[in-house]
């Protein structure tokens, strides 16, 4: 007898429908072979599942089948990965042994799910991701274990029922293809309900005393969502600035909120709390590896810069990393996506974050402070080299964070500046201007502008370009620091409210640059 059980594999962070054909017949008497057999280019952990599914079956309260059993994953040219196909392989078994019906409402049915020993049914990853492609292939239910279920039912339009075990399972797609009651009900989550937990951050911009030149550059990379660098001695609050920058960016929309979840999701990265709300804000060691920042190994997971997607990505102490690491930054942040390769398949990963980078000086820290420097030029100046000056130009704002004074860090008659609250609206209104301008085209900043677009967009009166000309002779900015100084102009406008590039906008962009790698050489 054979048996049809629908399930889902998940593949970059999408997910892809699996058939599950589960055929039974009699074995000859000199037959050996084992009593399952996965076909269908199954890995390890997919072979591995006979044994999970015969003891799970047993434990169940079931009887396993003693026929030849042949499971098909299909279709059979893609390899199928991970300990999902447990728990429909296992229903499948059963429906065959005549435990259950094949009607029309197992084919309405998808089932993901790993098996313990006992009938339990274990977390997946990529919940979201299945049930978006259900969704989209017209399928009605969903069954997924219980801590996967609020991350499934944040999809609209089909019926998430969480499964405990096995027998729970076998029963409810009992009840749904006869029509009667179910034992288990769908879950439903209000969606304004998750999202009113967005926003609420332990941090405030007013926490950071002084540093009112930083601040303002953070708020100019937030509004136009350019890179950013920050550059002092220690304790002079650089690290505070960068995880206060999450509070000022724009909150999510329900869209974005769902390509975040997504990522997160095949990482095992959401937990229970089903929606990704905030945007993400990621900080790796200086030791992390490059398939650890961009994603990659044997079977491609994301790396930090996709988890960072839409977000954060904060790499403390810069010159730290390894060269090569920082190097394959590059690509993702002209690209706003990563593509892995490997001989089976290319997966690409969205990318799109922005980049807080921090640094000292110099090796001691202190270069250019009210401290002593014991950094002779060479050890400076091979310190500094550690950045190229390729990724350099790719990092829009370079702004010197020098050590706190104590008036201001005691606040004596310093005022504590605006909280996160009213710098955001700031930055809502003129990412507002941003999309109204670019409406249509697929561009959400000035950040990611196009040369065309800037020729359009930053016009210059004779005043700015002489301004952007002098500067650019006498530090030696390339090209393309040229448009990132033109692509901060517009932003800085766009705060002001001013309809065209002035000389003062250019002007403070150009200080943003002042550090260029090769002014400090």
């Amino acid at each position: 007898m054979i048996f049809l059980m629908r399930s889902a594999a998940v593949y970059g962070i999408d997910a892809l429908l699996v058939d599950i054909e589960v055929n039974l017949r009699q074995a000859a008497e000199n037959d050996q072979s084992p009593n399952i057999t996965i076909v269908g280019l199954p890995d390890t952990a997919v072979r591995e599942s006979r044994e999970r599914i015969r003891a799970a079956i047993n434990n169940s309260g079931y009887f396993f089948p003693i026929q030849k059993i042949t499971v098909n994953l299909a279709p059979a040219d893609v390899r199928k990965e991970g300990a999902s196909f447990d728990l429909p392989s296992a229903l499948g078994i059963l429906g065959a042994n005549g435990d259950l019906t094949n009607g029309q409402a197992i084919e309405n049915t998808l089932s993901v799910g790993e098996l313990s020993l006992d009938g339990r049914v274990r977390p997946i990853r990529g919940a979201l991701s299945i049930a978006l492609a259900a969704r989209e292939n017209g399928i009605t239910n969903i069954l997924v274990p219980e801590e996967n279920a609020r991350e499934a039912a944040v999809v609209q339009g089909v019926n998430v029922f969480p499964i405990r075990d096995l027998r729970q399972a076998a029963n409810l797609v009992q009840d749904l293809d006869s029509g009667g009651t179910t034992t288990v009900t769908p879950l439903k989550l209000d969606i304004a309900e998750l999202k009113s937990g967005e926003n609420k951050y332990r941090v405030d911009f007013n926490e950071v005393r002084g540093q009112q030149t930083a601040k303002r550059a953070l708020e100019v990379a937030s509004a136009g969502g350019h890179n950013i660098l920050f550059i002092g001695p220690p304790g002079s609050g650089k690290t505070m600035l960068a995880k206060r920058l999450p509070t000022i960016l724009p909150p999510l929309e329900f869209e974005e909120a769902l390509e975040i979840t997504k990522i997160h999701s095949v990482a095992g990265l959401t937990g229970k709390s089903g929606l990704v709300v905030e945007r993400p804000f990621k900080s790796p060691h200086h030791t992390v590896s490059q398939a650890g920042l961009i994603g990659g190994g044997s079977i491609p997971k994301p790396g930090e810069v996709s988890l960072a997607h839409l977000g954060v990505l904060f790499l403390d102490e810069l010159p730290e990393f390894a060269r090569s690491v920082l190097e394959v930054l590059r690509q993702p942040m002209e690209d706003k996506s990563v593509t892995i390769s490997r001989a089976a398949s290319s997966l690409t990963f969205p990318a799109n974050f922005t980049l807080v980078a921090s640094m000292n000086p110099c090796p001691c820290g202190y270069f250019g402070s009210s401290r002593e420097c014991k950094c002779s030029p060479i050890q400076i100046q091979r310190y500094v080299g550690k950045i190229s000056g390729p990724l350099m130009d790719r990092i829009d704002i370079h702004i010197d964070v020098p050590a706190v004074k104590f008036n201001e860090l005691r606040g004596k008659d310093v005022p504590a500046g605006d909280s996160s609250d009213t710098v955001r609206e700031r930055v809502i209104k003129a990412r507002e201007t941003q999309l109204a301008r670019f409406s249509g085209d697929g561009v959400y900043s000035n950040s990611a502008m196009s040369p065309k677009q800037i020729r359009k967009f930053c016009e210059l009166d004779a005043d700015s370009e002489m301004l952007l000309e002098k500067a650019m002779q006498r530090q030696g900015l390339s090209a393309r620091a040229h448009d990132r100084i033109l692509k901060v102009a517009r932003t800085i406008a766009d705060l002001e409210g001013s309809e065209s590039v002035q000389s003062s906008h250019i002007s403070e962009a150009i200080n943003y640059r002042s550090l260029d790698r090769n002014y400090w050489t």
